[in-house]
């Protein structure tokens, strides 16, 4: 990981992303971006009255100087920070930042109180989520010593998903991760036969062109009434150290988990989730 983008707000949840980013950056000397959003409305910023020009100035300082204090942590030490104020009011913003700067990760803190739906659909991580072209890492809790030793990569492996495996295959690589591939089948969905499941999951494999690919054999089949229990069940199980999954551009992951789950599955997971775009 050359440079890795960790938007914060100066929170907890962000101290936890930083944390985690950190650690990376440490194992695979990499650098780190912090960007703060200021969110200053354009018509403060455009306006040329003098009132306006001062307090958008004033914001930008006192980020600067509590950037001074916020990074002034253990955990930083000798890693190379570079630090960035912007005015963006969007997140969607970020992507685009995050190729100025040439970041090949984005490493996100969320708190995720309220369940798995309110954490991303329609939330400031489902928008970097659904616009990145760049893989994007969400932390949810303080990650005591986190490493990605162990992934699962969980997936209906229909082909429009290739990219996402693709893009998840070369990251895991650069980590020597364990990838656990997961397809989660559902009793509401319309019916296949496991020869039709396994077809599909052969001519996908097949299609990935990596050296290394996957066979039907490293598939793990697990039933569930939804994907995301599905998904939360098995990589609880194995201890897995991340999910990953493939979000769509148009649809972000709303596609992806279209059931409901129990929120007590959600809170009390710890598991980072890793996205890649299709």
């Amino acid at each position: 990981m050359k440079k890795i983008l960790v938007p914060t707000d100066f929170s907890k949840h962000a101290d936890y992303a930083l944390k985690a980013a950190a650690t990376i950056a440490k194992k695979h000397n990499g650098e780190l971006v912090v960007v703060h959003m200021l969110g200053l409305s354009e018509a403060v910023v455009n306006r040329d009255e003098s009132r306006e020009v001062m307090e958008a100035l004033y914001y930008m300082k006192l980020a600067e100087k509590r950037f001074d204090e916020y990074l002034d942590k253990s955990f930083l030490e000798g890693i190379k920070v570079q630090t960035t104020v912007q005015n963006y009011e969007v997140f969607t913003e970020l992507g685009m930042l995050a190729k100025d700067f040439n970041c090949n990760l984005i490493v996100m803190g969320s708190n995720g109180s309220t369940g798995w739906n309110e954490v991303f659909v329609g939330s400031n991580t489902e928008k970097v989520v659904r616009t990145s072209e760049i893989p994007v890492l969400v932390i949810k809790d303080d990650q005591v010593d986190f490493k990605i030793d162990k992934a699962v990569f969980a997936s209906d492996f229909k082909d429009e998903n290739l990219p996402a495996y693709y893009k998840a295959m070369k990251f895991f690589q650069v980590f020597d991760a364990e990838v656990k591939l997961l397809y989660v089948h559902l009793p509401a969905e319309q019916f296949k036969s496991t020869y039709e499941i396994e077809e599909r999951i052969v001519n996908f494999l097949s299609k990935s062109k990596l050296d290394d690919a996957h066979t039907i054999n490293n598939v793990v089949f697990q039933n569930s009434y939804t994907v995301e229990s599905g998904i939360f069940n098995y990589s609880n199980k194995v201890k897995a150290d991340v999910i990953a999954i493939p979000t769509h551009g148009r649809r972000g992951l709303a596609h992806f988990f279209s059931g409901s789950i129990g929120e007590d599955v959600v809170n009390h997971s710890k598991i980072p989730v890793i996205t890649f775009k299709i």
